[in-house]
Parts: C-alpha cells; sequence; structure tokens
C-alpha cells in the first residue's frame, strides 16, 4: 500500500494516487472526507499484480481522512501520513495531508 503525491503548481491540487494490494478481492475504492465517503466515488482499478490503484485530484493545504473499503471492509493504510480517532466510525482512520 502506497500514497504518492503529486503538487500541482498551476492549480489548487494535488493529485493523490491511492494503492492497495488486495490479490484475492474483487473491488477496492478509497473513501474519505474528499469524496464524502462515497465508495462509487473512490472506486480503484485492479492491476495485473493484485494492486488496486487509483488517482484523485484533492485541493491542498489540508488534511483528509481516509480508508479503503475492500470487498466491503473497512482497511486503513499502514503507510498513512498519521491517524486520527473518529467518534463516529468509533475507530481510526487513515489520514493524508496535502
Amino acid at each position: 500500500m502506497a500514497i504518492k503525491k503529486q503538487f500541482i503548481k498551476s492549480k489548487p491540487v494535488c493529485k493523490v494516487t491511492f494503492s492497495i494490494e488486495a490479490k484475492e478481492a474483487n473491488t477496492a475504492a478509497v473513501v474519505g472526507d474528499f469524496n464524502n465517503w462515497n465508495p462509487s466515488e473512490g472506486e480503484l482499478s485492479k492491476l495485473k499484480n493484485g494492486t488496486f490503484k487509483g488517482l484523485f485530484e484533492v485541493p491542498k493545504a489540508a488534511s483528509y481522512e481516509y480508508k479503503y473499503v475492500v470487498d466491503g471492509t473497512y482497511v486503513n493504510d499502514p503507510e498513512a501520513d498519521g491517524y486520527v480517532y473518529n467518534d463516529f466510525a468509533g475507530a481510526e482512520n487513515s489520514v493524508v495531508t496535502v
């Protein structure tokens, strides 16, 4: 799993590539503050090596809580920039800072 960030000088956004290794999974998505926790807006594409990957533009100069949804199960990212406890979820969420 990994996060790749590409800052765009001409726009107030950062292109963030989210990826998660899930060889046995059928579906994966990233959900978070940047897409209203909507799995259909965070669908990831499955690569031949079993990794799911997707590129999203998010406003920069902010931090966002997120999780992966792998076959319906919420999973934190071990390579996140940080973690924060979320009262609504009753669990920690991953954090990406751009």
